[in-house]
């Protein structure tokens, strides 16, 4: 019989146990014991919930108090030299310093999980890095799971991918050299797990499924042959998830690992070749079932996919996975008893994927009137799903085949539309703004919760909304910005908000998963086609722009980020189903103008996020994605100022994709680099304006007056004055009042100051 196992398990927790617990010990409502308690019986409820699945290997190291690269470099010993670490052994201070920062120094630079919407906090590396291992808190995971009788299987991120990951400050550092340093805090770590009685370890390379170098490769092989030598009696399984290893399957399973994790979800086709070029000895372990979506299995496919490999492997060579860790799924399905029940049982969260598994196995090793008994249940869902009338519109269809190829377009140049832009607005010099919302709080959700219970009425509630509005925009008019958001304050969250008012999708009650730390966002999901039935912004702005005369932005979510913030059907083309997602936005675009919003902003926060890893396979998805924010948005008149954000990704490779969107103003991330990310303007004229984020929103830190300067300064050396706004780096959603205030003090102060000074040289 095939054995399974599984890569990581969501550690957020089945009611968000962790998030409470995070945010509690940041107030220091409870202390650092009762926050490590509240991680202890989390972990251990999850090796409970994945031992009475069946499972033969299940994770150890998966879980993680805030991110699990921190985790990684905290166990390398890889501690920037700036947060005056000395080796020392890392406390929850210095661990939370790290993913938060300090009133004297800015947290780890923060980005996107390769294509997920999960961020990581990325490991500065620099000439000084000496690492050092700092295992105590993996190994008494280790042992504690033994103890509970936990078919234990450490994972760790391979070093290849750590470094490839990680930001280096001094580019005359090797590949090379840093591995040198690196390696023997692995080949330590290797033996201290089997001292602490370990006997597999899982080792993820997942950068394997981008486009590596020949470099790279060779410095993969010089790395597993000491691996393997560490500890000879520890079985190492090399893991590689989000796409198809290529050309270098072959190089890849020759080296010395006991088994090969593949994402068979993603990369289907490298199976057969696998198959073959598998040595005689190793295992493969197939990730069939999906680990970044919520679509029940078809369990008789898989049937059919995986048993051709126990015949020609034999079933101790098979293992059955995920195709990668359930950490981008919610925790289960079983308590969404207020979802569409014709699309719910449709549906698998990480709880019904280990389900899935069992059953897979135990069907594998079935003879065949057990095997239709097995999957009877899921197999009438999977043609339910399939055959049913929910998931297609005949009037959207059409939509879609009536685009024509001016819809796309604006119908001036950039620098027309700027002269008009100006005569209406009579915006200054660096033009102060903020990205979309204010923060949302206590009041705000208590409102809200007491609402979707039918406790408060909607005439209530929506007269405390019209008063939160008026209130946010008083304040920005006393703070001094030039442009105005009316908060969002009706929004529980930027996608799922307009996923509520379109048709197509269905929203969970408790499918969260977390972002980054204790943020968590719960993604709709998009079963069928997208239409919109009416407005759903168009009062709300209008009630935000009658309580000032400064201009108010329309504030819209764009296709490209709804789509990659939802869990998508996976029944046709990702790109057609954005299009359907586009005209909706575009209808609301034209509402918003026909209403007299003078700037309306379309974010796309996760444009970048997209990106597929391969790079012969992103012109095709750069092409259809800026297509489609243009088809939401370049309906508008020249005289309306057209913005878009985006957020913590690598956006310098992008740029010229980026200036085919032809926003008037794009904002984006910038502080937490320092002002790198702009680099790209050095070498790339970008044509129209550009707001650098100068502060981070996502740490607790004030930035002060001197440094907000400091960043204008370093953004005129690459952006003319004449098209640089001033805003922070995202939406403040998620901070406090007695840190937004100030911090916005201090971001107009600087504007002034920079504005009342002489233009930098570009």
């Amino acid at each position: 019989m095939a054995t399974a196992h599984n890569l990581g398990f969501p550690r957020i927790g089945r009611q968000r146990e962790l998030k409470q617990a995070l945010e509690s010990f940041w107030r220091s409502d409870i202390d650092s014991t009762q926050l490590e308690e509240t991680a202890l019986d989390l972990r251990q409820q999850h090796w409970r919930l994945q031992r009475e699945s069946g499972l033969d290997g299940i994770p150890v190291g998966d879980f993680a108090l805030y991110d699990h690269m921190l985790n990684m470099t905290v166990l390398l010993g890889a501690i920037p030299g700036r947060f005056g670490f000395g080796g020392k052994i890392v406390d929850l201070d210095t661990y939370f310093a790290l993913a938060r920062g300090t009133p004297e120094q800015p947290a780890l630079e923060m980005t996107k999980w390769f294509d997920t919407n999960y961020h990581y906090l990325v490991p500065e590396i620099d000439a000084s890095t000496r690492f050092a291992l700092q295992a105590d808190k993996l190994l008494s995971e280790l042992r504690d799971a033994r103890e509970w009788g936990v078919r234990a299987r450490p994972v760790v991120l391979g070093p290849l991918s750590f470094l490839l990951l990680a930001k280096s400050h001094n580019a005359a550092l090797p590949l090379s050299t840093l591995l040198e340093r690196l390696l023997p805090v692995y080949e330590e770590l290797l033996a201290a797990i089997s001292d602490a009685g370990g006997s597999e370890v899982q080792i993820d390379e997942p950068c394997l499924a981008t486009d590596v170098t020949d470099e790279e490769l060779l410095a993969l092989e010089r790395v597993w042959q000491r691996l393997v030598t560490a500890r000879p009696t520890l079985q190492l399984t090399l893991a590689t998830y989000f796409g198809s290893l290529r050309k270098n399957l072959d190089r890849i399973l020759s080296l010395p690992a006991a088994e090969f994790h593949l994402d068979l979800v993603r990369a289907p086709e490298q199976l057969d070749r696998a198959v073959t070029a598998l040595s005689s000895s190793a295992r493969l372990s197939l990730g069939v079932v999906d680990g970044r979506n919520i679509w029940i299995a078809d369990l008789e496919s898989l049937i059919a996919l995986i048993e051709p490999v126990i015949e020609q492997l034999g079933a101790d060579r098979v293992r059955i996975a995920p195709s990668c860790s359930l950490l981008h799924v919610p925790y289960s399905a079983g308590r969404e008893e207020r979802l569409d029940a014709r699309v719910r049982p449709w549906l698998a969260f990480g709880q019904e994927k280990l389900g899935e598994l069992q059953l897979l196995k135990a069907t594998l090793g079935a003879d065949d009137e057990t095997r239709r008994e097995l999957i009877s249940a899921n197999r009438s869902a999977v043609m339910a799903r399939r055959t049913s009338t929910l998931t297609h519109d005949p009037a959207v269809a059409h939509r879609l085949e009536s685009i024509r190829p001016q819809d796309l377009e604006r119908r001036s140049p950039y620098a027309e539309r700027a002269e008009l832009q100006a005569q209406r607005l009579k915006l200054p010099e660096l033009p102060t703004t903020t990205i979309g919302s204010f923060p949302q709080t206590k009041e705000i959700r208590d409102a809200r919760r007491r609402h979707d219970s039918e406790i408060m009425a909607t005439e209530d509630y929506e007269t405390f909304l019209r008063g939160q509005i008026q209130s946010v925009i008083a304040i920005q008019d006393r703070l001094g910005l030039d442009v105005l958001v009316h908060g969002e304050s009706e929004r529980n969250d930027m996608v799922q908000y307009f996923a509520e008012q379109l048709n197509g999708f269905v929203i969970s009650a408790h499918g969260w998963v977390q972002s980054y730390g204790s943020r968590c966002v719960k993604p709709p999901i998009l079963f069928g086609d997208v239409a919109r039935p009416m407005p759903m912004t168009v009062r709300w702005w209008r009630h935000a722009q009658s309580c000032t005369r400064k201009p108010v932005k329309g504030m819209l979510t764009g296709p490209v980020t709804i789509l990659q913030w939802s869990f998508v059907r996976d029944d046709q083309p990702r790109a057609e189903t954005c299009q359907q997602i586009a005209l909706a936005i575009r209808d609301e675009t034209l509402d918003l103008e026909a209403g007299g919003a003078q700037i309306i902003q379309i974010d796309e926060a996760a444009l970048r996020e997209g990106l597929p890893l391969r790079r012969a396979e992103q012109e095709h998805y750069v092409r259809w994605a800026i297509d489609c924010f243009r088809l939401a948005a370049n309906g508008v008149a020249d005289a309306t100022q057209l913005h878009s954000h985006m957020c913590y990704s690598e956006f310098n490779e992008m740029i010229e994709p980026i200036a085919r969107m032809d926003a008037d103003v794009i904002s984006i991330e910038a502080s937490r680099s320092h002002m790198d990310l702009l680099d790209a303007f050095r070498h790339f004229r970008y044509p129209n304006a550009v707001g650098p984020g100068v502060y981070d929103i996502h740490s607790p830190r004030i930035p002060t007056t001197e440094e907000i300067v400091g960043l204008l300064r370093e953004a005129e050396y690459r952006i003319p004055r004449a098209r640089l706004w001033v805003n922070p780096d995202c939406g403040l959603k998620t901070r406090g009042w007695e840190e937004v205030t100030p911090a916005l003090e201090h971001m107009i102060e600087a504007a002034r100051s920079v504005r009342a000074s002489a233009v930098a040289r570009i």
